[in-house]
């Protein structure tokens, strides 16, 4: 039987942790500007213009 050991020596696994946490990160936003275009698409802007305005 042939044992393989497999070794990541710590400044490949602090790149592979950081590589991870950047993928994570960098879906969550991509799916939250998603999510607030569709919602901005479907709801209304609180301001309302008055063409009776005095100025």
């Amino acid at each position: 039987m042939i044992h393989q050991l497999l070794y990541i020596d710590p400044g490949s696994g602090s790149y592979l942790v950081q590589v991870i946490a950047a993928a994570v990160l960098g879906v969550a936003f991509f799916f939250r500007n998603i999510k607030n275009y569709i919602k901005a698409f479907f709801t209304r802007s609180s301001k309302k213009q008055d063409d009776n305005t005095a100025t």
